[in-house]
């Protein structure tokens, strides 16, 4: 299972179909119900030995010891003196899901512990990223004793100087790119830091992720100074559903630690106890117990849509909120904000196109624009990086000539290192990230050297990831075959996303019975099997490509294969199975 499938070298889309790699004991043809699950685990790089503890990931199975972490305890430990003498904490977190979600955590976990936390998330358009010197001084001025920094701080040299200057103590809990330098603080837990040891495997965990693991190492902390004594221990496994939502949103990888977040997360949230959540889960039309898909494609956006093009703090707001009025009030905003958002994006999406059109074939494709909200960006560069197979920036520019941008990248292209080291010889104002992503301030007159630079930095990474680019197939199937049960029995291996990646199907040979564009440029199809067997299909966002072209334009007496992803149909009238189409080639 190592060849191409059905022979297919070049599909539409001009790509090879093969088979996932199997480990060397597990490469079997046969797809039997018993055995589907064990070949999709060992086909993601589940070692034999660790199947069971995959099938059902348990926090216990792969939590690792918090201590392993640089300045995990000393940041337990003044933690633990802030609760024990009443000190005011103030939460500084960033104003995406991953920096609401982590701040929300440390919020809820300090209210447990008897104290109310104030959070602090900078506004997008005023502040940009990260915590400002001013804003912590501000802070500290209004009486905070002690400030934690959640998603943000590992390059925030300058900030963290003035904060320690004006006598204020600051931990900072990220999960960004490090510099071999670290900026004066209190302590800075980052599992990658480039002194991490023990730590460094766990360098794909989301902040909310090691926002847990503090919590972890602060409950331990307070144990053992008897704090519990005469009161409840806080119950930190009901905070998983925070933690989900965060890891997923910020499309961290799922494996190791992460699956288990995920996975035991949606346990939790499809309890609905958090009441900002279900709030949420209720204006996202959601009728069933959400999935990891919907946390990256339904909640996670509606979180995100307060930072990107409304009030940053909205989404921290919804997740520590007691009052579920102001829950569903608040849910009701950032629905409504999450459809202005995909207008803004639209008109984004249009310029950015017309820019790209015209690039070439350069490593990085960067574009920039002047009046492009800057709060759409990211998503906009990810759809770029989707269409033409590379990393993408998109830059917005001010009025004077100051650049934000934010940018995506592909597997094997580590973007946020290339972005830190072009911040580091001074092509950027500020930037960072991690492998996927990242985020850059820029002067409009670097632009071309700083693409120049990342042409010279990156470009064999990008040669050699678009050359071993395939569409890897986990099962062949008639179109019958693409059944609910065949979902169901799928969906024991995951949770699924980045790094562990949904189960893909090829499935035919159909011919398309009824073609035809609905909603934002999506193809649907009706198409039968030589067996008569009917099965139906979407490509989303095909429309204007070659695949949807030729999806739209295939004769009646022609036959394709079909690749994507099996999934339920929510919106049929009874339950029914669809494939989610990536790719297809002709059979004949």
């Amino acid at each position: 299972m190592t060849g191409t499938v059905l022979n297919v070298t070049s599909s539409i889309l001009g790509q090879p179909w093969r088979w996932r790699a199997l480990a060397a004991d597990a490469r079997d043809p046969g797809f039997a119900p018993d055995d589907l699950v064990t070949q999709l685990l060992l086909s993601r790089g589940c070692p034999r030995d660790g199947l069971e503890a995959h099938r059902n990931p348990s926090i216990r199975a792969f939590m690792p010891d918090p201590s392993i972490f640089q300045d995990m305890d000393r940041a337990a430990e003044r933690l633990a003196d802030a609760i024990r003498a009443g000190e005011h904490i103030a939460v500084f977190g960033d104003y995406d899901v991953d920096g609401a979600t982590s701040a929300a955590l440390l919020i809820l976990l300090l209210r447990d512990l008897g104290i109310e936390a104030r959070p602090y998330i900078p506004d997008r358009l005023m502040e940009g990223y990260g915590p400002s010197g001013e804003a912590l001084v501000r802070l500290k001025e209004e009486g905070a004793q002690l400030i934690v920094t959640v998603d943000c701080g590992a390059q925030a040299f300058e900030a963290l100087a003035m904060a320690r200057d004006a006598g204020v103590d600051v931990i900072v809990v990220d999960h960004h790119k490090c510099a071999a330098a670290l900026p004066q603080a209190w302590a800075l837990v980052n599992p990658n830091r480039l002194d991490e040891t023990e730590g460094a495997e766990h360098g794909h965990l989301a902040a909310v992720g090691v926002a847990f693991l503090l919590g972890a190492a602060l409950i331990r902390t307070l144990r053992a100074r008897g704090y519990f004594g005469d009161r409840a221990e806080p119950r930190l496994l009901d905070l998983l559903d925070i933690v989900a939502l965060g890891t997923v949103a910020d499309v961290a990888q799922l494996r190791g630690l992460n699956r288990a977040f995920v996975s035991q997360g949606l346990k939790v949230m499809a309890q609905r106890r958090n009441i900002g959540l279900n709030a949420l889960i209720t204006a996202s039309r959601l009728s069933r117990a959400p999935t990891a898909t919907d946390l990256g494609f339904a909640l996670g956006p509606r979180i995100n849509a307060g930072g990107r093009v409304g009030k940053s703090d909205l989404g921290v707001r919804l997740l520590t909120t007691r009052d579920p009025a102001e829950a569903e009030q608040i849910a009701a905003e950032l629905d409504r904000l999450n459809e202005e958002r995909r207008l803004i994006e639209a008109l984004v999406q249009e310029g950015a196109e017309a820019l790209a059109m015209g690039k070439g074939n350069h490593a990085v494709m960067i574009v920039a624009g002047r009046n492009w909200h800057p709060g759409v960006i990211g998503i906009v560069a990810g759809r770029l990086k989707e269409k033409y197979g590379r990393p993408a920036i998109v830059v917005a520019l001010d009025a004077d000539g100051v650049g934000k941008g934010s940018g995506r990248s592909i597997s094997g292209v580590d973007l946020g290192a290339a972005v830190l080291a072009a911040k580091d010889s001074g092509l950027l104002v500020a930037g960072g990230g991690h492998a996927m992503a990242a985020g850059l301030t820029i002067a409009e007159g670097q632009l071309d050297a700083f693409e120049a630079f990342l042409a010279e930095r990156l470009d064999t990474a990008v040669t050699r990831s678009i050359g071993d680019r395939a569409l890897l197939v986990d099962a062949l199937l008639a179109p019958g075959g693409v059944t609910p049960q065949l979902v169901e029995a799928m969906d024991v291996g995951g949770p699924y996303g980045m790094g562990w990646p949904q189960p893909r199907v090829a499935a035919g040979p159909v011919r398309i019975v009824r073609a035809d564009i609905v909603g934002n440029g999506h193809v649907r199809l009706i198409t039968t099997g030589d067996d008569g067997r009917s099965l139906k299909a979407v490509a989303f966002r095909q429309a204007e490509t070659a695949l949807g072209a030729a999806l739209l334009g295939a004769p009646p007496h022609r036959r394709l294969w079909l690749a994507g992803r099996a999934r339920i149909d929510d919106w049929g009238p009874r339950k029914a199975a669809e494939l989610h189409i990536d790719d297809a080639a002709w059979a004949d």
